[in-house]
């Protein structure tokens, strides 16, 4: 896997949290793979073979680009020989605004948007091997998204308290951070990203401890469900089967299966 990620200029870190880029060879014959929740949104483009989803019994493609929202359990894929990804990982109470398109609460998304006009431009360049120059050219169509909206700084300041407390927050305090009352921050996360303040702040717990046991899977598990503020380790347990599909200790024991046969560490924050 070629895994690179490029931080965005000054005036998208209210908005985009990185772009990246991914290439992974598979087989010939169509090859599963899983991604994992975590707390941001993204918009990816993709080349090659393309990716499809399964639904309704039917596998069918998904369009390029199409958007991953907010997910309550691992997201299947299906793709065969050379898939090449690029993604815009924007957080999640901004990537509606930036795109101008109702929030709602679907985890995989098909939109009708003029940034899909990108897609033959990306396309040649990604065929040419520019991955800095694909990547540049996202990044300046995605400055002049910017440029056309207003971001609500309320919004801004509660996310960026629920970042940096791993989704630990109470509500409440959550609010005071962003000056502000509980029932507006409430009403203003669900129009600006379609879901709850608690909804987030759960999957970016899940995600803190998700990365730290990816990165260290020899951890010891209560005292990682302590540290990120579980009642328990029962508790770390349930919420991570939750997201994940299985629990904290399978998911350590097969951290080093999971980083060679899958997309993972796309979405595991370096």
């Amino acid at each position: 896997m070629n895994h690179q990620e490029f931080d965005p200029p000054e005036n998208l870190r209210d908005t985009i949290k990185c772009f990246w880029y991914d290439k992974k060879e598979f087989g010939e014959e169509q090859s599963l793979f899983e991604v994992v929740p975590d707390g941001f949104a993204e918009i990816i483009f993709h080349f090659g073979s393309g990716c499809s989803v399964v639904r309704e019994g039917i596998l069918q493609p998904l369009p390029s680009p199409f958007m991953m929202g907010i997910l309550n359990k691992p997201a299947q894929f299906y793709t065969k020989n050379s898939l090449e990804l690029v993604g815009v990982r924007c957080y999640p109470w901004t990537v509606f605004d930036l795109l101008e398109l109702p929030a709602d609460k679907q985890e995989l998304r098909t939109f009708t948007h003029p940034i899909s006009r990108l897609q033959g431009t990306l396309a040649e360049l990604i065929r040419e091997g520019k991955v800095e120059e694909t990547v540049a050219r996202l990044e300046a169509y995605s400055l002049e998204l910017r440029s056309q909206i207003s971001t609500d700084s309320m919004l801004f300041k509660a996310g960026m308290a629920m970042r940096q407390a791993s989704g630990t927050l109470p509500v409440a305090q959550v609010a005071a951070a962003a000056h502000t009352t509980v029932r507006t921050l409430e009403r203003r996360f669900r129009e600006s990203s379609g879901h709850t303040v608690k909804d987030v702040s759960s999957l970016l717990r899940f995600e803190q401890a998700r990365n730290y046991l990816w990165l260290h899977p020899n951890t010891n598990l209560a005292g990682l469900a302590h540290e990120l503020g579980y009642s328990d380790q029962s508790h770390l347990s349930r919420e991570f089967k939750r997201y994940s599909g299985t629990t904290p200790a399978v998911f350590a024991k097969n951290a080093d299966k999971l980083a060679m046969n899958d997309l993972l560490a796309t979405f595991v924050n370096s």
